[in-house]
């Protein structure tokens, strides 16, 4: 939040504790009932309305013992309420509302009794009853609201991100598979014209004929096409992924993320296509785990076997069985992977709460 919003937010608060100190005094001065000692209790109870977004449960209670004190002092009178109806708003849509209930009933509570509980003063209190429930009622739809507006900030950002990853990821696997028709296709070509022409210069040359220029400008040039393609090559491979499993655990521990890695069964090293999975579903899994599960503990599980790597990844997060999650990019690209693979994928919350990301990848040859 920039300096200049909280300024704009402070000036705005304070500008509602001294119109709505005003109305509350000048409403007492037309009832013809107000003295100095009023005015200060009036005065302190509103302006303390300024401070509601640092202290609201502190608000509530100041302004709540000037204005009760004032009803003592000079007698019930429902404006005086108007000040605690404004703090007890403020701290319902700060998640108070149980202290801005308990506000209500004693300010009621004690308007009733200082007006010897007459016919008049009831129906005053039923009436401020219902200020007061309309008051706590908007605080929480407010806060619902704000909550749902956070939310859906929050979903476009993510759905922003997720978009640029999947993009950013489309461009990787298309360089890969631009470079893998490259090196089929083009490498064995220029490999076969430089062996050609290098068997033709040394035939020459043993003979002890001249060679040709034309046949030593093929055999330099197709040397610098294959120094130049293989360069390509390696601009394009630019995004495959560095670093392991491991390495991504101490990344999230270092973020705050409490994992645990476990690794069982005949560790070995694997086909390019498989570790690469292997290290896009760790990645993408704790990732998950630290945007959506909250505070929770992590177990990364990679189990070998003899013809199959079962990753596992479990969190005790916020996740519900009983409310699965909507599908993203992010689970969406990982399912492509392993599917692309040969393998399965299960990717859902758990029974006793938390969520778990299971994939099974066949091990090929590495290479």
């Amino acid at each position: 939040m920039s300096g200049q919003r909280i300024t704009r937010e402070r000036f705005a608060d304070a500008t509602v504790a001294v119109v709505v100190g005003a109305i509350t005094v000048l409403a007492a001065v037309a009832d013809d009932r107000a003295g100095p000692v009023d005015w200060a209790l009036i005065s302190a109870g509103s302006l303390a309305l300024a401070a509601h977004r640092s202290a609201p449960r502190t608000v509530l209670a100041i302004t709540t013992a000037c204005l009760l004190a004032d009803v003592v002092h000079a007698g019930p009178a429902s404006s005086l309420a108007l000040p605690v109806v404004g703090a007890a708003h403020t701290a319902a849509r700060t998640g108070h509302r149980g202290t801005a209930a308990a506000a209500a009933g004693v300010f009621l509570a004690g308007y009733v009794s200082v007006g010897s509980a007459t016919s008049d003063v009831v129906r005053e209190a039923l009436l401020l009853a219902g200020w007061f429930l309309c008051a706590v009622v908007t605080g929480l739809a407010d806060r619902n609201w704000q909550a749902y507006l956070r939310q859906t900030e929050q979903r476009a950002l993510e759905a922003e991100r997720t978009r640029e990853e999947a993009a950013l990821r489309r461009a990787g696997e298309e360089r890969l598979r631009i470079a893998r028709e490259l090196h089929d296709s083009l490498t064995h070509s220029i490999s076969i014209v430089k062996l050609q022409a290098g068997v033709a210069v040394h035939l020459a040359r043993k003979r002890g004929e001249d060679v040709p220029p034309a046949l030593l400008a093929i055999q330099e040039a197709s040397g610098e096409a294959m120094r130049e393609l293989r360069a390509t090559l390696e601009v394009l491979r630019t995004d495959e992924p560095t670093g392991t499993p491991a390495l991504l655990v101490e990344r999230a521990r270092a973020a705050g993320l409490a994992v645990d890695l476990t690794v069982t069964g005949d560790e070995r090293p694997l086909a390019a296509t498989v570790d690469r999975a292997m290290y896009r579903i760790v990645q993408e899994a704790l990732t998950n785990v630290a945007r959506h599960a909250g505070p929770a503990k992590v177990s990364v599980q990679l189990t070998y076997e003899e013809g199959d790597l079962t990753i596992l990844v479990e969190d005790d997060g916020t996740a519900d069985p009983s409310r699965p999650p909507t599908a993203g990019i992010g689970l969406t690209g990982m399912r492509e992977r392993v599917t692309a693979l040969g393998g399965t994928l299960e990717a859902a919350p758990r029974a006793e709460g938390g969520f778990a990301v299971r994939a099974r990848l066949p091990l090929g040859e590495a290479g």
